[in-house]
């Protein structure tokens, strides 16, 4: 009785702790690439997901944003982003995360999108949920102004699906 019980306490206490299957979603039918943020080129098959990590840091301003130009929806579309702490589970004030960026490709055809990358010296308003004001580049310096050399980082993504 004492072995049985103990079987059943093991074989219930195995699961992975969150209502999805084991080895992560399966609503995804052809899985999740991760490519690199540099891999500026990027070629997919319609319903293929593909994702993008970055670092970013709220202690220090530091932040990414998807901006114009947004994607073709007929194309690519973008399913959301997710946050996970530098951390582990437990908060620590000052931790940077990493935040993944989705994208489905819809349709045959070529498009492009562009992330943003702030920081406290080159965006000025900006929060995590909110992009700066202005995120086009940088109008020539003027006293006090933002200089080219701190214009924000503007990665610009060129994906086809075929």
């Amino acid at each position: 009785m004492i072995a049985a019980t103990a079987l059943l306490a093991l074989a219930t206490g195995c699961g992975s702790g969150s209502d999805e299957p084991a080895g992560g979603s399966t609503s995804h039918p052809s899985g999740t690439t991760s490519h690199p943020v540099k891999d500026t080129s990027i070629t997919a098959e319609p319903g293929e997901r593909f994702t993008l990590t970055v670092d970013q840091n709220a202690s220090t301003r530091e932040y990414w944003y998807l901006v114009d130009p947004e994607p073709d929806s007929s194309v690519l579309v973008s399913r959301g982003q997710d946050s996970a702490s530098d951390s582990g589970d437990e908060p620590v004030a000052g931790a940077g995360h990493r935040l993944t960026f989705t994208f489905e490709a819809k349709g045959r055809g070529t498009t492009r999108f562009t992330l943003l990358h702030c920081t406290f010296t080159t965006c000025q308003g900006n929060t995590s949920a909110r992009p700066p004001e202005i995120t086009a580049p940088s109008a020539p310096p003027t006293t006090g102004a933002v200089t080219p050399s701190q214009a924000p980082e503007r990665i610009t993504y060129t994906v086809i699906v075929d």
